[in-house]
């Protein structure tokens, strides 16, 4: 079974994290949410719905000797600030991406948080309007008005109002087509 890590913080958009997750599960990939900038499991979205993660990511880190498949950062700009704070997070994202690994991002997500890490380099990549400028220093080319970019293990969105899109890339991605389509016609999508 194909396996992702969401992290949540403080903030975080709700449409753009739930809905991936949402989909995902569906799809029958195992999806662990982690809380990274506090010592409670209950992370507080941006527009005030609190949600209960799976675990802490001290937790995460302290239980799971293998890295999973995939990790993917919400966005929302005080959630993807404050999970841009978190060295561990950070950590983790750098070791996916050395290995291989699926990175994806969505809305702020990719310019506030993988613009600290060197997930971007030499990447592709999209990101909620406007906010490409918080990514210097890096050698990549920023893509506007597309709904999501997929560059080598590196999948990122411009928004909550492209989280469909976005998770269904993903389960393309880590499931196939067939899966993709399953789940597309199951959600009775455009």
């Amino acid at each position: 079974m194909k396996d992702i890590l969401v992290f949540l913080a403080n903030g975080f958009e709700e449409v753009e994290a739930l809905t991936p997750v949402d989909y995902l599960r569906r799809a029958g990939i195992k999806v662990t949410t982690v809380a990274t900038a506090t010592q409670a499991r209950t992370v507080e979205g941006g527009h005030n719905i609190p949600v209960i993660a799976d675990m802490t990511l001290e937790t995460y880190l302290s239980a799971c000797s293998e890295l999973p498949d995939a990790v993917f950062v919400p966005g929302g700009s005080l959630g993807s600030e404050n999970i841009s704070k978190c060295t561990q997070a950070l950590s983790l994202i750098d070791k996916m991406n050395a290995e291989g690994k699926l990175v994806a991002a969505i809305c702020a997500a990719p310019a506030v948080v993988l613009s600290k890490t060197k997930v971007l380099d030499g990447k592709r990549w999209t990101c909620y309007p406007g906010m490409e400028a918080e990514s210097n220093g890096h050698e990549s080319t920023h893509v506007k008005d597309v709904p999501f970019v997929t560059d080598g293990n590196l999948v990122t969105s411009r928004g909550a109002g492209c989280a469909e899109q976005f998770a269904m890339e993903l389960i393309r991605i880590m499931c196939g087509d067939e899966m993709s389509k399953k789940i597309h016609d199951a959600t009775i999508q455009r």
